[in-house]
């Protein structure tokens, strides 16, 4: 049995060195470690000391808690934080298995269980922070200290496949070394042929991505602008292809005219004199802004830039034409964003937009004539899909008519949307649908994200833990005139 196991591995670890670092899709069933318990252990301690993922161990039991790890390898403004629980099981004489839960927090209510807001019971402050009982206060001061005092309003914890076929994938051929020599060593040396990337937290894995990432191809993502979820569920699935070796563009809905400043700023070191010249642009400053320059918007471009500069093949791209409307802006559009494919054949493009333009199919109920960008692009390449977006309610940053006033009204809306969990997915259909949707990327509970100006503007986290300054910091304020 060993042995034909330990061959399955050896092939398995060719075809990873023959194809770089791609990551096949996560299995749906655990991964079973072919030795004891007590041989697999060390191993798994091994792991997750290389990984730079400290830990506490209950060394009578195994099972061992990793530290607070935030998303996106130390930004000041991911807003969200995860730590494994790893529980070691044997399952029989020889036969072991790992299960690892995955705690993610954050800074704000984006996780938040619908009526966690409310206050229940007498409210503690005596020595501690407002409102919190003796046990959240305790739990505050546990948590991760390096930003300096921040309550988590909301925690999710979920059994994560994803990280336990990671570790098996990672320590298995080392077991097999231990038992075979002679096999083993082809193994390593095998193993040798591929430089695995340094290990980055990229959320919880994204169900169904992987394999609909294809070199060439372009997925269009129509999305509902203004909420946190979908800036981040773009930057969760960017981090998840690059380190499994499949370079990534994304292409943004922003105006052509802030192609060099994005480009740059993705580029760059993130200093103060970088988002300066990033948040200048007046696009932020849009009268009616609809979404498309929030915070969370700015927040992305920030974690591609530290996706980047950790050596992961990460691009960025906009291709809005503002100054066009109708039929002539879609050409536009279609035109922009085929231009950046074929400029690069060998990478996934990962293009968003409002929920419009990435339709095949052709008209709209005022013009059966009119063909969406998405159509236009199908007609030209062969790996095109298109993805329509699916949330639970919540709220988003909307502009919408007023008709009493006859202009945009712009703030925070309520949305409806369908339950479908909590875990981000993709999902294709069989056939695609009348609008030209061939499935639905899903996003969970939506929450809105208020413009990035509102905020100030220059570095993430420069005053008071904010994201962005201040519109009253007065050095930043003139610093931006410049």
């Amino acid at each position: 049995m060993r042995s034909t196991w330990l061959m399955g591995w050896m092939a398995l670890v060719l075809a990873a060195g023959c194809a770089g670092r791609q990551e096949p899709e996560t299995p749906d069933y655990e991964a079973v470690y072919d030795v004891p318990l007590s041989e697999m252990w060390p191993s798994v301690r091994e792991y997750f000391t290389d990984a730079n993922l400290p830990y506490r161990e209950d060394r009578g039991s195994r099972v061992l808690e990793t530290d607070w790890k935030q998303e996106f390898g130390g930004s000041k403004i991911s807003g969200y934080w995860h730590r494994y629980l790893v529980i070691g099981k044997q399952e029989a004489p020889t036969k072991s298995k790992l299960w690892v839960i995955r705690v993610t927090k954050s800074v704000n209510k984006t996780l938040m269980a619908p009526g966690r807001d409310l206050a229940w019971g007498q409210s503690f402050s005596r020595g501690g922070a407002a409102g919190l009982s003796p046990e959240d206060d305790e739990a505050r001061l546990a948590f991760p200290q390096g930003e300096n005092a921040f309550y988590v309003d909301s925690a999710q914890g979920h059994r994560d496949l994803h990280m336990e076929w990671r570790v098996f994938r990672s320590i298995a051929p080392q077991l097999a070394k231990q038992q075979e020599a002679t096999t083993a060593q082809r193994v390593a040396q095998a193993s040798q042929a591929r430089t695995p990337a340094a290990f980055t937290e990229c959320g919880q894995d994204i169900i169904g991505l992987k394999a609909r990432a294809k070199a060439g191809g372009v997925m269009l993502l129509g999305e509902l602008h203004g909420t946190q979820e979908v800036p981040r569920f773009i930057a969760q699935s960017v981090c998840q292809l690059t380190t499994s070796g499949t370079p990534v563009s994304v292409g943004l809905e922003l105006p052509v005219e802030n192609g060099e400043r994005v480009t740059a700023f993705v580029k760059s070191e993130g200093t103060e004199e970088d988002w300066l010249k990033l948040m200048e642009a007046p696009f932020w400053r849009s009268p009616y802004p609809d979404g498309r320059g929030s915070e969370a918007v700015a927040n992305m471009l920030e974690q591609l830039r530290l996706l980047r500069a950790r050596g992961l093949d990460v691009e960025a791209f906009v291709y809005d034409h503002p100054k066009l409307s109708g039929q002539k802006r879609e050409d536009a559009l279609a035109q922009t964003v085929l231009s950046q494919v074929k400029a690069g054949p060998g990478r996934f493009h990962l293009v968003v937009s409002g929920n419009i333009h990435p339709r095949t199919a052709q008209g709209l109920p005022w013009d059966k004539q009119y063909q969406p960008m998405g159509r236009l692009l199908k007609a030209q390449l062969k790996n095109v899909l298109s993805l329509d977006m699916a949330y639970n309610s919540g709220s988003a940053w909307i502009c919408a008519a007023d008709k009493r006033v006859g202009k945009l009204d712009c703030g925070v809306k309520e949305t409806k949307g369908k339950d479908n969990g909590d875990r981000f997915f993709v999902h294709v259909w069989d056939s695609p649908n009348e609008e030209g949707y061939h499935g639905v990327f899903y996003v969970g509970r939506v929450s809105a994200s208020e413009p990035a100006i509102a905020r100030g503007m220059g570095r993430p986290g420069a005053n008071d833990n904010s994201v962005f300054p201040r519109a009253g910091d007065a050095k930043v304020m003139a610093s931006s005139r410049r």
